[in-house]
């Protein structure tokens, strides 16, 4: 059994949760979630806590029990707290500018890139427009944005220029020397 599966979640105030059968539903202060578990996993509501078992031994019941107390976890998080990510850009002339549901991002290609946002996801550029703020309530979603916005320019390792997390270390290499 798997041991982050066995953890009850608890239900902080201003926040419900609806079980029918497979389907939960979460409602909190920055908004709803709503998500399909699948079939070898139960989800029950006890009190003021949410419990995930696996409704049989199988390989597959043992594999998902761990991940669906993490989905439904994340659920809950991000309706009450919500989740952010935060890039750094960083080159000469690198920069970032946010117009309503619009990034633009002008990292050395001869044209500006335009990526836009998702439903749900709100993004914000600070600090003379080289840290971008991806906010949102779920937070597969906002990975995925973070990553998308990442794979425009990562960072290279000669010089470090490039979009990266706001906490990643990139490893430098020594460039060429010449004699």
């Amino acid at each position: 059994m798997s041991r982050i599966g066995k953890l009850p979640i608890p239900i902080p105030d201003k926040v419900t949760a609806q079980i029918s059968g497979q389907h939960i539903t979460v409602k909190g202060p920055k908004g709803t979630l709503e998500r399909e578990i699948p079939q070898p996993i139960e989800v029950k509501q006890e009190g003021g806590t949410i419990l995930v078992t696996p409704t049989d031994d199988s390989r597959i019941g043992r594999q998902r029990h761990g991940l669906c107390r993490t989905l439904v976890a994340n659920m809950v998080d991000g309706v009450s707290k919500g989740f952010q990510k935060r890039l750094s850009i960083q080159g000469v002339g690198y920069r970032a500018q946010a117009q309503g549901k619009k990034l633009t991002l002008n990292v050395g290609y001869s044209k500006p890139v335009e990526i836009e946002m998702p439903d749900g996801i709100d993004v914000t550029v600070e600090n003379r427009n080289t840290e971008v703020i991806i906010s949102g309530i779920n937070k597969e979603i906002v990975g995925n944005v973070a990553a998308r916005i990442r794979a425009v320019r990562p960072p290279e390792p000669y010089k470090g220029k490039g979009i990266r997390y706001f906490d990643e270390q990139v490893r430098r290499k020594a460039g060429k020397t010449g004699k």
